[in-house]
């Protein structure tokens, strides 16, 4: 898949979510990266072909008065590109992949642990 379509498809993904997010979103810039970089892998004890997506930033939950006083740089969701098409069989797999590693990156974002986000998941996946 072409990056202009993985990309196009992640827009789609993220204008879709629910008003509840995008309402609360600020401050975050969302890129697509073939792999990631090795201080990440580092950073997160992955390989390089593991990581679908990751989340670097200040979360809401931890943003104080000071947050945003000077110029702030944005928050950032990298998503994976090659990683994702890895686990995938075809567009459609592809766009809901994107979905799933969005909502729990912005998990993280909202302040959100791993156990925390898995439960959500969970949950808003039995309600579609």
């Amino acid at each position: 898949m072409t990056r202009e379509k993985f990309e196009e498809i992640a827009e789609e993904v993220f204008n879709d979510l629910p008003d509840v997010f995008g309402e609360r979103i600020d401050n975050v810039h969302i890129v697509v990266e073939e792999y990631p970089n090795e201080e990440d892998t580092r950073q997160t004890h992955s390989s390089k072909t593991s990581l679908l997506g990751l989340y670097q930033g200040v979360p809401l939950t931890h943003r104080g008065t000071w947050y945003g006083v000077n110029p702030t740089t944005p928050d950032k969701i990298s998503l994976y590109q090659k990683n994702i098409e890895s686990v995938c069989r075809n567009d459609k797999e592809v766009s809901e992949q994107i979905r799933e590693v969005l909502l729990h990156e912005l998990g993280h974002y909202f302040g959100m642990n791993e156990a925390q986000i898995r439960s959500a998941m969970m949950n808003f996946k039995s309600l579609h």
